[in-house]
């Protein structure tokens, strides 16, 4: 039994709340269970000085997390003044789904940078960004067109992120934190709508797993996705 009652397959209550940022271009607060993590969107109408006058554009992303989002207060990295070497890994995951599926010649060159701020963390905060990160970035696009900036939208499909783990010899969905924290296996897959895979980062905690339980979680992953995928449409108001 999963500490939180869950059936092996059953995710967190998901939420993706559009628009939660009114000054932003694109915004989505989401959350999965206890992880609430802020997204939004920012357009700026330049490129990295690397590409500069090539004619094509830029989506890069931000991750932090809040003094307490956790248990205890974690001290700003700010105030550290440099950012951890989990925080760049975990900004540059988000970066790269994203990029992933989108047309950067057709942005233009410009750049749109999503920011992910943890509220609130009980596991999955890279998978919630990446899922959350999506619905802020396709309402940036959305904010594009309405103004005439764009012809037509450069996002070419969703992209969506969710955990999978071993946990007591059993293969589950979506971990919270008691789960993560002493599963046998800890896993992430990012995906598209279209099942195209992105990324998998996975590791063996404990005894090494086989074929056969990676592709446990790959099929619960890709099922999880389907439901996810389905919320950001809904969300974004896209059929």
């Amino acid at each position: 039994m999963r500490p939180s009652g869950r059936a092996p397959n059953e995710m967190r209550p998901v939420i993706l709340e559009p628009g939660y940022a009114k000054k932003a271009e694109g915004s989505c607060f989401v959350r999965f269970g206890d992880t609430h993590v802020l997204c939004t969107a920012s357009l700026e109408e330049r490129t990295p000085p690397w590409l500069k006058g090539q004619g094509k554009g830029w989506v890069t992303a931000e991750y932090g997390m809040l003094p307490r989002s956790t248990n205890e207060r974690m001290r700003r990295e700010a105030s550290a003044g440099k950012q951890s070497g989990r925080t760049q890994e975990i900004q540059r995951l988000i970066g790269r789904s994203l990029r992933a599926v989108v047309d950067m010649k057709a942005l233009g060159e410009r750049q749109i940078t999503v920011d992910c701020d943890v509220i609130q963390a009980d596991g999955g905060t890279r998978t919630a960004s990446v899922t959350g990160g999506w619905v802020a970035l396709q309402q940036c696009v959305a904010w594009m067109m309405e103004r005439g900036m764009l012809t037509a939208s450069p996002i070419k499909d969703n992209v969506a992120a969710i955990s999978c783990g071993i946990y007591e010899g059993t293969p589950v969905c979506d971990l919270d934190y008691a789960e993560d924290s002493t599963a046998d296996t800890d896993a992430n897959f990012v995906m598209t709508g279209t099942g195209g895979i992105v990324e998998i980062q996975g590791t063996a905690e404990g005894e090494p797993f086989s074929q056969d339980e990676l592709s446990a979680l790959m099929g619960l992953a890709k099922d999880s996705i389907a439901d996810l995928v389905r919320l950001q449409n809904e969300a974004a108001g896209l059929k």
